[in-house]
């Protein structure tokens, strides 16, 4: 942020004071606060009111242990986190992510991101994450359903469709939402569909939600690509991960023209010059549940698998990071640029390092932030709270319609926002601004609260 802005500086400081240790938390608030400079220069009333300090502390933060028993009779011990961000424009949304990495500063930082990219989307939520250190990986059904069940048992008392409404994340699928659901209803004896999202089909899920972070990170790059009069059509895309982000990802890219040609896992990347084979990939980690070694080992001579460097070294027109965060350093970021890539959409939360952001916009690459292009998956929450309440279920195409219309208006925006505030084609600038002006003047129409 400009060392002239202390107001914004003295903010800063006060984050890393009441939050120390928290890193990622730390990096989004400050990449929020960057922004500002334009904004609370015009609209001081967001400083007078303390809007920018009280948007920085959560609402809410719950912390609980969680106590399950193994398949072998053993006691296992995790923690839990529920972090209710901001419910200004409507009831906390959020996912629950899985993962042995969670802790409190990861939960903050995605509940904080949560707020604006919620905001953007132009529903009615508001924003919250949550999670555990658990692993699911490796354990068996019956293990993850027990595990579910003793988190939900302490979750359940701080959710409902008007308060607090979590999804999945990285972790969380529709498994662990069905066990959780379950448990729900089990508790409090109330078949209430709209207080999780990413239900199954046949139990009041949308269609389009497990496509839908995917599908909507093309979507919005689809819309960069048109704003400077290009298309997908014989583009090599790479995208990072295996996951649902990153195989509807690729699903949408190859049904819009490009060639997605690299994808990775925790293990390596593959690299397949013919185009990934979706049909394969599915098989590979959906099903057999394996490492990506194997897709290349399936597959033949025209792909094979790394574990030196990362999937970034790959020559490609456009990358799309849908794994996780702080994933995309400076010096991919140097070899993507090196290698002609021009735009880059977040699929992830927060995937690009600030050395990778600034590199990118020292060399003109156009970087789209998770906040905007990867609203797509909440936005589809969204619209199965809206058929939720409703008793109602819409069509595949009708939502994947919809979804597209979503993506297209946030993309919009950012762009005029940034326009609007001296930044022309930063849509960084321009998903921030945007996202945190929506919130701040409904945090100032409620009061101080």
């Amino acid at each position: 942020m400009p060392a002239s802005d202390d107001t914004l500086a003295d903010i800063y400081a006060e984050v890393l004071r009441r939050n120390p240790g928290e890193t990622e938390f730390h990096q989004a608030v400050h990449d929020m606060l960057a922004s500002l400079g334009p904004v609370v220069a015009k609209h001081s009333k967001y400083v007078d009111a303390a809007v920018v300090r009280r948007m920085c502390e959560p609402e809410r933060q719950i912390i609980f242990r969680v106590p399950w028993v193994d398949d072998a009779g053993e006691v296992q011990l995790n923690r839990g986190f529920r972090v209710e961000f901001n419910s200004a424009l409507g009831p906390y949304k959020g996912g629950l992510r899985f993962h042995p990495s969670v802790y409190l500063g990861i939960v903050k930082f995605l509940g904080f991101e949560q707020i604006f990219k919620n905001a953007l989307t132009g529903m009615p939520i508001g924003g919250g994450k949550g999670g555990s250190d658990f692993d699911p990986k490796g354990r068996s059904d019956a293990e993850v359903m027990r595990f579910c069940q003793a988190f939900m048992t302490e979750l359940y008392r701080h959710l409902g469709q008007y308060t607090d409404v979590p999804a999945g994340d990285i972790g969380v699928g529709g498994r662990e939402i069905g066990y959780l659901f379950g448990q729900y209803k089990r508790i409090t004896n109330r078949y209430e569909s709209g207080v999780l999202t990413g239900k199954g089909l046949s139990w009041g899920g949308s269609q389009v939600r497990t496509e839908a972070t995917g599908y909507g990170t093309v979507y919005f790059t689809r819309e960069i690509l048109d704003a400077r009069g290009d298309s997908f059509d014989g583009k090599r895309v790479v995208v990072s991960g295996s996951g649902n982000v990153a195989i509807y990802a690729i699903e949408k890219v190859h049904q819009l023209g490009g060639t997605v040609v690299a994808c990775s896992d925790s293990s390596g990347y593959v690299v397949d010059e013919k185009g990934i084979d979706l049909d394969l990939l599915k098989d590979v980690k959906n099903v057999r549940r394996a490492r990506i070694a194997e897709y290349a080992a399936a597959r033949g001579a025209s792909a094979h698998v790394s574990d030196r460097g990362t999937v970034w070294q790959v020559p490609c027109d456009v990358a799309l990071p849908c794994a996780t965060q702080n994933e995309l350093d400076g010096p991919d970021a140097t070899a993507l640029i090196e290698h002609g890539c021009r735009v880059v959409a977040e699929g992830a939360n927060m995937p690009c390092t600030p050395d990778a952001v600034r590199r990118f916009a020292e060399a003109g690459v156009v970087v789209a932030p998770g906040k905007a292009a990867n609203a797509g998956g909440v936005a589809t929450s969204a619209l199965e709270m809206q058929q939720n309440a409703s008793r109602d279920s819409w069509s595949f195409e009708h939502t994947e319609e919809r979804l597209a219309v979503i993506m297209r208006n946030i993309h919009d925006r950012c762009l005029e926002t940034a326009d609007e505030y001296g930044a022309p084609g930063n849509y960084l600038a321009g998903a921030n601004i945007t996202g945190f002006i929506q919130v701040a003047d409904a945090m100032l129409a409620l009061g101080v609260i």
